[in-house]
């Protein structure tokens, strides 16, 4: 990979790297309101994964899968010279990645917030569901959809299963630009469509932190919280409040969690 596809990404705070992945259809904005936070005790390096926010999608006939995004991203990481294993935080879709990154020994520990794919089998076809509706009625009716996102009690009632029933925290402006960013995803359908389910996972000898939040509506607790394919040592942890994306429900927890699971 070369220096013009590398990862578009936003680089604070200085010390031992800790890399941070969003989940799909978002982008680095989605740790703005932990990154000051986290960048008080490490160098923080929030990425757009490939496909998302402003970094492109991976080259034609390269499927967006956990293993080639990792590829991708530490390619990118050599770039900066950034050398693995590396501390990861990710939520949902980027603690797939996280994980992945731990399996294939480039990780030197995971905290994963809400990860997706903790399921047996086939994505559970509520999740596309979910995702194909969202994003017609972003695309379909763009107008009424981001008029829609300023205001707060509309917007927390809309935000609440994808992100969080606090999402009434999010500026106006976070609001529209999460909802924009999320229609606007070049590599969605074929990023949702590569990923596969979490598997060999069990082998790594790594600290791995994984927290599904009480109030996590998209990843529920009966299909998608599976411990199976973790390895024996997980701290598994259940927060009082969080939604999905719990970044914008208790900033000061999240990232106490994120620095102590990668301290």
């Amino acid at each position: 990979m070369n220096a013009a596809t590398a990862w578009h990404h936003v680089d604070q705070g200085s010390g031992r790297p800790l890399i941070l992945l969003h989940g799909i259809g978002m982008s680095h904005a989605a740790w703005k309101p932990v990154l000051a936070m986290l960048a008080q005790e490490r160098r923080v390096l929030a990425f757009d994964v490939a496909g998302f926010g402003r970094t492109p999608p991976l080259p034609a006939g390269t499927l967006p899968n956990q293993a080639n995004l990792i590829a991708a991203l530490f390619d990118t990481l050599r770039q900066l010279g950034i050398a693995g294993p590396v501390d990861i935080a990710g939520n949902s879709m980027g603690g797939m990645l996280a994980l992945e990154a731990a399996r294939q020994g480039l990780a030197r520990s995971v905290v994963a917030l809400s990860p997706g794919g903790l399921w047996r089998g086939e994505t559970p076809p509520r999740l596309k569901m979910i995702f194909a509706m969202l994003r017609w009625n972003l695309r379909t009716f763009p107008r009424l959809s981001l008029a829609l996102m300023r205001v707060k009690p509309l917007r927390t009632v809309l935000m609440a299963v994808p992100m969080s029933s606090r999402c009434g925290r999010m500026t106006v402006e976070e609001a529209v630009g999460a909802a924009q960013t999320f229609s606007g995803a070049v590599a969605f359908d074929e990023t949702f469509d590569s990923l596969v389910p979490v598997s060999g996972c069990a082998g790594i000898d790594v600290p791995v932190t994984v927290a599904f939040g009480t109030r996590d509506w998209l990843l529920t607790r009966a299909t998608c919280q599976q411990r199976d394919e973790l390895p024996a040592h997980t701290r598994w942890l259940r927060p009082r409040g969080w939604g999905h994306v719990p970044m914008w429900d208790d900033p000061p927890e999240v990232a106490r969690l994120i620095l102590e699971g990668t301290a």
